[in-house]
């Protein structure tokens, strides 16, 4: 089934990213030659979605500036490399988050924004490198809600939502009959942990009206997946690849240092066949003929 529509949420405080979110949006800090607002982008695009929506606040118009067009004398961005030739650049729109009242308010304030059918969103915290995760998260869709998990150790489920689990844990699929936001160690249903990807049937929207004030005093989405998990099917899929946490200093870090040995490897590839073509080798390795 098609999913037409990526919501981006940006606009949290990135407290955890302090003294540098002082000035700088969370999501334009770099990730060694890239800043983060772009491995979100380009995943959305690379999904094949019509519309990117970004959830902001009045104090990160940032975001929108550098997303906005820039004139031939700037430096060319990043511009969606996993988008299949041949296909239109999804449209670009912003919604302004007046409250910090959590992700699952965030996602509400998107309601008249999205289009028909089931939609996704992002966290542009979470980057996750590999294949693209909600590309393959289409492809496996049906019905229902379906959230990227991944498996965590013991002591660390404290720090996620985490799924109970309903079915096999073997296959990339697993069905979910509830999820428990950030339990204590010990008291977790599973290891298996919600990260920052979701497909959500648009019946969310109604549960998130009607879901009351959770921890932190913020609408949690994933009390609203929790609710949904009575009448509608909920499933925790299995992604491949790697995250990283870029909403910390030690995931920031780990995220440039894993982008910039990818960098390297391309570019020792490149120089490679560049050299072989000088000695009149071809990419293949194969000499070719005078």
């Amino acid at each position: 089934m098609s999913t037409r529509t990526v919501i981006i949420p940006a606009a949290g405080h990135g407290t955890r990213l302090l003294p540098a979110t002082r000035m700088t949006a969370k999501e334009l800090l770099p990730i060694y030659d890239r800043v983060a607002i772009d491995f979100a982008m380009e995943e959305a695009a690379g999904a094949g979605v019509e519309r990117i929506v970004l959830v902001i606040s009045a104090s990160k118009e940032a975001i929108r500036t550098y997303l906005g067009p820039v004139d031939a004398t700037q430096p060319r961005r990043p511009s969606g490399s996993g988008r299949s030739p041949g296909r239109p650049k999804p449209e670009v729109c912003f919604v302004i988050q007046e409250k910090a009242l959590g992700l699952g308010h965030a996602v509400l304030c998107c309601k008249h924004m999205v289009l028909p059918g089931p939609f996704a969103v992002l966290l542009p915290d979470d980057i996750i490198m590999g294949p693209n995760c909600l590309e393959d998260m289409t492809t496996h869709y049906t019905t229902g809600h379906m959230i990227a998990a991944m498996e965590v150790k013991a002591h660390e489920t404290s720090q996620y939502g985490i799924f109970q689990c309903s079915g096999p844990t073997t296959d990339r699929r697993i069905p979910v009959s509830g999820m428990v936001e950030k339990p204590w160690p010990g008291t977790a249903p599973s290891l298996f942990a919600a990260v920052g990807r979701y497909i959500l049937d648009p019946t969310i929207f109604g549960l998130l009206e009607r879901t009351p004030l959770g921890k932190g005093g913020e609408l949690q989405l994933t009390d609203a997946i929790a609710a949904a998990t009575r009448n509608t099917d909920v499933s925790a899929f299995r992604f491949v690849g790697t995250r990283y946490d870029c909403g910390n200093h030690d995931g920031l870090l780990a995220a440039s240092v894993a982008r910039q040995s990818i960098v390297r490897q391309k570019t020792a590839a490149r120089d490679a066949t560049d050299a072989l073509s000088v000695v009149g080798f071809g990419a293949s390795g194969v000499k070719l003929s005078a």
